[in-house]
């Protein structure tokens, strides 16, 4: 047994759980976690997509009487059925450049310098929103629930959405950021967010799993079980992060995560070109 490989496993497990759903990148987390471990090959790579599992599990689990009412209410409730099409609006744009281009953006930008410079970017943006958000209240009309959103709305977010595609920019805080942009209050955006992750994310881990069925020679016993305990330790960390963030976003904004960004990025750029770290090209 490889305990080095089962000890990456959960470290991953862990990053992954609670970088999910704040807007400081995932995915970007992932990659510099995974290239100082030296676990950023193809195997890491789908590692790394699939542990994202278990945070989407981690947010059914926090909501699942929500998830739950509206499956049995599709048949007959406008607001549950408009629910599942926000969903699906909202998912549509980013799947569709993810399936055209995905391959080219991970083969350019999936290594530490984009990522370390999309972490700057991102912050930058934070910094901007928060100050429309100021500037202006619920712009939308009456948005109080993830329930009040419009198609239109569902859609803009959506197309937010599509900036994480750029490892670094991070998926929620595309989507909770980008939502703040167009009006949305700050805890509609965080939640819908939530529910974002699910077909987004869900979608990329099948996608994932069926790569990996299609190719038995990496799919050893030893991967599997780091599979599992990544899993696992993404979904705890995930919900205690889900947990957090629900009391976090009711009293405060993100102007802590852009200077997080802000830091952590420049820490990379300066260990890289200072030579102390050789990060992957």
């Amino acid at each position: 047994m490889d305990l080095i490989l089962l000890l990456k496993a959960v470290i991953l497990g862990v990053v992954e759980g609670f970088t999910e759903f704040l807007p400081i990148s995932s995915t970007g987390h992932l990659i510099l976690v995974g290239d100082l471990l030296d676990f950023n090959d193809e195997r890491g790579k789908a590692f790394e997509v699939i542990i994202q599992f278990g945070a989407i599990l981690a947010v059914c689990w926090e909501f699942r009487e929500k998830l739950l009412k509206v499956a049995l209410s599709l048949s007959d409730s406008a607001s549950s059925r408009r629910f599942v099409l926000n969903l699906l609006i909202a998912s549509a744009p980013a799947m569709g450049l993810a399936f055209v281009f995905g391959k080219h953006i991970k083969a350019v930008l999936f290594s530490p310098i984009p990522v370390a410079s999309a972490f700057i970017v991102g912050a930058l943006i934070i910094f901007w929103a928060e100050r429309c958000q100021e500037k202006t209240s619920n712009t939308n009309g009456q948005i109080y629930t993830v329930d009040d959103l419009s198609y239109f709305d569902a859609l803009k977010v959506g197309i937010a959405q599509c900036a994480a595609l750029i490892p670094g920019t991070s998926r929620s805080g595309a989507t909770i950021i980008g939502g703040m942009l167009f009006g949305l209050p700050r805890a509609v955006a965080t939640e819908f967010s939530f529910f974002l992750a699910i077909p987004v994310i869900g979608g990329a881990t099948a996608y994932e799993l069926l790569k990996l069925w299609k190719n038995p020679v990496a799919i050893s016993g030893e991967f599997s079980l780091a599979v599992a305990i990544g899993f696992v330790a993404a979904f705890i960390s995930a919900f205690i992060c889900v947990r957090w963030l629900i009391h976090y976003v009711a009293h405060h904004n993100f102007i802590p995560f852009a200077w997080y960004r802000i830091i952590f990025g420049l820490l990379v750029l300066l260990t890289s070109y200072s030579g102390l770290i050789a990060w992957s090209k």
